[in-house]
């Protein structure tokens, strides 16, 4: 049987431990990353092409395939694709 990893362990190693710039730049990674995924799968699911979506929120095809690789997006941006794909976005404080 293999070693046990410790998860966050395992990250403080690899990106740096909480508070660290590297750690903020792995967060906002990892956000940009599931926002692109939930994108992506959403327009599949409503079989749209990157093209269709794009043209639906006043964008270019190239902007959407970027979002979907996980470019960091404006929230004004991310609220419009999400509308035009039926998303809804909740908004909680800590």
């Amino acid at each position: 049987m293999g070693k046990l990893i410790n998860a966050k362990e395992e990250i403080d190693k690899r990106f740096g431990k909480q508070g660290t710039e590297s750690r903020e730049k792995f967060r906002i990674e990892a956000f940009s990353d599931y926002f692109g995924e939930i994108i992506k799968n959403r327009r599949k699911e409503l079989k749209l092409s990157q093209k269709d979506l794009a043209e639906l929120v006043g964008k270019k095809r190239p902007y959407i395939s970027r979002i979907e690789n996980g470019e960091d997006i404006k929230i004004s941006n991310f609220v419009l694709i999400a509308n035009a794909l039926n998303l809804s976005i909740n908004i909680t404080s800590k």
